[in-house]
């Protein structure tokens, strides 16, 4: 049942089911060409895009004018089609088949779904004032019709008749044969569990109901204010730098993005035609500048890990840890700008009040209990233990790795990094010294490898990969779907072992816009596969916000946008793989959250593969293959640094823990004393400074999914690399041996989707539970 957790689930769609962090086209331009102005007459009923929700979306001719006459139409036709199953259900005495409750349910929750899933997505690629405004008029609305679903205790009691009809099956196992009374099983009891969960418990007209739907509601309203503060002040930050010596030393690539962003940026504030044509005809000059730094994802790492001038680099880093805070609206406040909306401290409080109050009401002592009554891990305890295992072998690594860092930008930083000027690097110091100390290791920049990755070689590569493992094909197809903006690109996946047959789709959007695309990299589903609405191949929308191209020059990717690309890919692959056909378990629906990262870790792996990255490292001007020196020193760069993103990702985990089950938000500690208190027991950096508000930019625990699941990535990359460990097994150069596994892969992990639970599918895939050993060994901490 998608719609009870429509509200929040839709709107910000699940921040990788993504990263932690993440074509030059102003905003004006992009709304031009895809009509997203409500200036423009709002279509009728009968012809808005929004109601189509039998195709794929139109996206050249929806506008945001569209969304409330379809929002008020379909919630008027689903008050009417779900009262009437109501009385239908409740007037049956005989036994209910389950044809009649949750496929009936799923076809009158659909146009609701495409519609306001369409909407939600546009709010995280091309957002806009206009959508915004129509967003959130319409967001109450829909929030309430999903607690209506959630709470009808007739679609419960019916829910329980239907459950006790099946044959009992303790183990969730089922016979493959049998896969569609399975994906019946487990779709019905994940309904019951969530509508206990939405409130069904709570009889009508009480304190607590009434208590409850106030809480539902308000959760939407923050998480979207959350949500539209963090891209607001990403969007508002910009250090344009004049002098060249601030810059010497950094990769042209990430020049060449600064100088067109510091391009944009004039065209952007133009006033007059005049001004605004001599700013678009201004010549970019990557060395020469004038260049201009945001907090967009690759700009902001690229200043980070290469900006020579210490002080940029503090006030960039400052930027970044302090948006949306009550630190970055000071500046608003000397202009007399109302900032209360705009500080995600007041939110964030209010937030974690509220989750309290509401495990409180639904009986759970904390809401990491709640959170995790839906989740593989069994206790709050069992994440400890497993946080702390990897902690004892990551953070002795982390130590030596930061010391190392250290050392080297006492002996090559000059007078200022001395031990008596600085005891010890500051935050905005480390990635500066880290890949310095890389490059000195390996002796290979990053800048070096960007020309082998060129956005569409590495595509065809990643796809290369997919037909020899899983026996499918990868097949452009832009033009066969209108897209939302003109950089998006469209594909079909067609089966090999059934003659080609046309089995998904998917859109890429793949580079950053800072104008109106949320950072990070997600995956989210455009269409899922459902018997009961009649469809069979699944549509996935894979975002990205990678570097774009500069001048003449493609998209020339990092390696990491290079691996956020295959783990992107890999959620799409569950999606539109699938087998399963039941709706609510089919592809990532009903699969347990701490078990949703598993495809998408999996396909990181092969970015060490030979044969895989051969595929597609070819020189982008002379077709070169990568130096066979170059893809050794990055295959043992692999474990560089492996301590501390260990340590990185396991206090984003233990504090996203800590704040949904000991800390008390009516407590005197701050939520930034928490996030103290687990910097000093899962990381070896210094604490961190007074200043810091990362958590105002959290916007995975805040703004999505991973609410007391942050740890989710932990808990599913131990599954990942087990099951990459199965092709090493069989010899990642044993070519059948490998299709072999891959196929099995396929047939399990990517197929059974939360049709079977999660444990028995690693099983049947590994015959075996996981162990840590091979993640371990991955990241050089066995």
């Amino acid at each position: 049942m998608k719609i009870i957790s429509l509200a929040l689930a839709t709107l910000l769609t699940r921040p990788s089911l993504s990263r932690a962090f993440s074509t030059p086209f102003t905003t004006a331009s992009i709304l031009t060409s895809l009509k997203m102005s409500t200036t423009s007459t709002a279509t009728s009923v009968a012809s808005n895009p929004l109601l189509q929700s039998a195709s794929l979306p139109k996206f050249t001719s929806i506008t945001p004018s569209d969304l409330t006459p379809a929002i008020e139409s379909i919630l008027s036709s689903l008050e009417s089609e779900f009262s009437s199953m109501e009385s239908s259900l409740s007037s049956s005495v005989e036994s209910i088949p389950y044809e009649s409750v949750l496929p009936a349910l799923e076809k009158i929750q659909h146009p609701l779904n495409y519609a306001w899933g369409i909407a939600g997505h546009l709010k995280g690629v091309r957002d806009s004032e206009e959508l915004r405004k129509e967003y959130e008029r319409n967001q109450p609305n829909v929030v309430k019709a999903s607690m209506k679903f959630g709470q009808s205790r007739v679609l419960y009691e019916a829910l329980k008749r239907v459950d006790d009809s099946f044959a009992v099956d303790n183990s969730g196992d089922s016979k493959d044969e049998d896969f569609v009374t399975a994906q019946q099983k487990r779709a019905v009891k994940n309904s019951l569990r969530e509508m206990t969960l939405a409130g069904v418990g709570f009889e009508e007209g009480t304190p607590e109901r009434e208590r409850f739907n106030e809480i539902k509601l308000r959760f939407a309203e923050l998480s979207t204010a959350f949500s539209n503060n963090v891209l607001d002040a990403t969007k508002a930050f910009g250090l344009n730098v004049t002098n060249k010596s601030d810059v010497e030393g950094v990769p042209e690539s990430a020049m060449g993005m600064w100088a067109q962003a510091y391009k944009m940026h004039l065209i952007k504030e133009a006033e007059g035609d005049e001004e605004k044509k001599k700013a678009e005809e201004m010549e970019v000059n990557a060395n020469e500048g004038p260049w201009r730094i945001t907090l967009d994802g690759p700009s902001y790492v690229a200043a980070m890990q290469h900006l020579p001038n210490r002080e940029l680099r503090k006030e960039v880093y400052m930027g970044y840890m302090t948006r949306a805070s009550d630190l970055s609206v000071k500046e608003c406040e000397k202009e007399g700008e109302d900032t209360v909306s705009k500080n995600n401290v007041e939110i964030i409080n209010e937030i974690l009040k509220l989750r309290k109050e509401m495990a409180g009401l639904l009986g759970f002592d904390n809401y990491a209990e709640l959170s995790l009554s839906k989740k593989m891990a069994p206790s709050v305890a069992s994440v400890h233990e497993l946080s702390n295992l990897i902690r004892d072998k990551a953070l002795p690594a982390a130590e030596k790795e930061l010391a190392a860092a250290t050392a080297l930008a006492r002996q090559d930083g000059g007078a200022t990094y001395s031990e008596s000027n600085l005891p010890k690097l500051m935050p905005w110091d480390t990635a500066f010294w880290v890949e310095r100390l890389k490059e000195k290791t390996f002796e290979l920049k990053e800048e070096e490898l960007r020309p082998y990755f060129a956005l569409d070689a590495v595509l065809g590569g990643m796809f290369g990969l997919v037909e020899r493992i899983f026996d499918i094909e990868v097949r452009a197809a832009d033009g066969q779907a209108e897209v939302w903006h003109p950089d998006v690109k469209f594909f079909t996946i067609h089966d090999k072992s059934d003659n080609g047959k046309h089995i998904s789709s998917f859109f890429l959007d793949p580079y950053s816009r800072p104008a109106d695309k949320r950072g990070g990299a997600w995956m989210a589903d455009c269409i899922g596969k459902s018997a009961a609405l009649g469809f069979d191949t699944p549509v996935a929308y894979l975002t990205c916000n990678g570097s774009p191209p500069v001048g003449h020059k493609p998209s020339l990717m990092t390696f990491r946008e290079v691996e956020t690309l295959f783990h992107e890919f890999g959620h799409g692959l569950q999606h539109m793989l699938t087998k399963a056909s039941v709706g609510d378990v089919a592809g990532i629906n009903g699969v347990e959250w701490d078990a949703v990262e598993l495809p998408s870790q999996f396909m990181e792996n092969w970015c060490y593969d030979k044969p895989t990255v051969y595929g597609f490292a070819k020189h982008y001007e002379t077709g070169e293959a990568l130096p066979d020196d170059m893809f050794e020193k990055l295959s043992k760069q692999r474990t560089f640094g492996a301590g501390m993103m260990a340590c990185r990702q396991l206090l984003f985990g233990m504090m996203d823990m800590e704040l949904h089950s000991n800390f008390d938000p009516n407590g005197s500690d701050s939520i930034f004393d928490v996030h103290r208190r687990m910097a000093e027991i899962y990381t070896p950096y210094s604490m961190p400074v007074p200043e810091d508000r990362f958590l105002c930019g959290f916007s995975h625990i805040f703004a999505g999914g991973y609410s007391a699941g942050y740890y989710s990535y932990k808990w599913a990359e131990v599954m990942s690399a087990d099951a990459f460990g199965a092709f090493e097994d069989v010899g990642l150069d044993n070519e059948e041996g490998v299709r072999e596994v891959g196929r099995r892969f396929r047939d399990t992990v990517l197929s059974l989707g939360g049709g079977v639970a999660p444990m028995e599918v690693f099983k049947r895939f590994r015959g075996r539970e996981p162990s840590p050993e091979a993640l371990l060994r991955h990241n050089g901490l066995a």
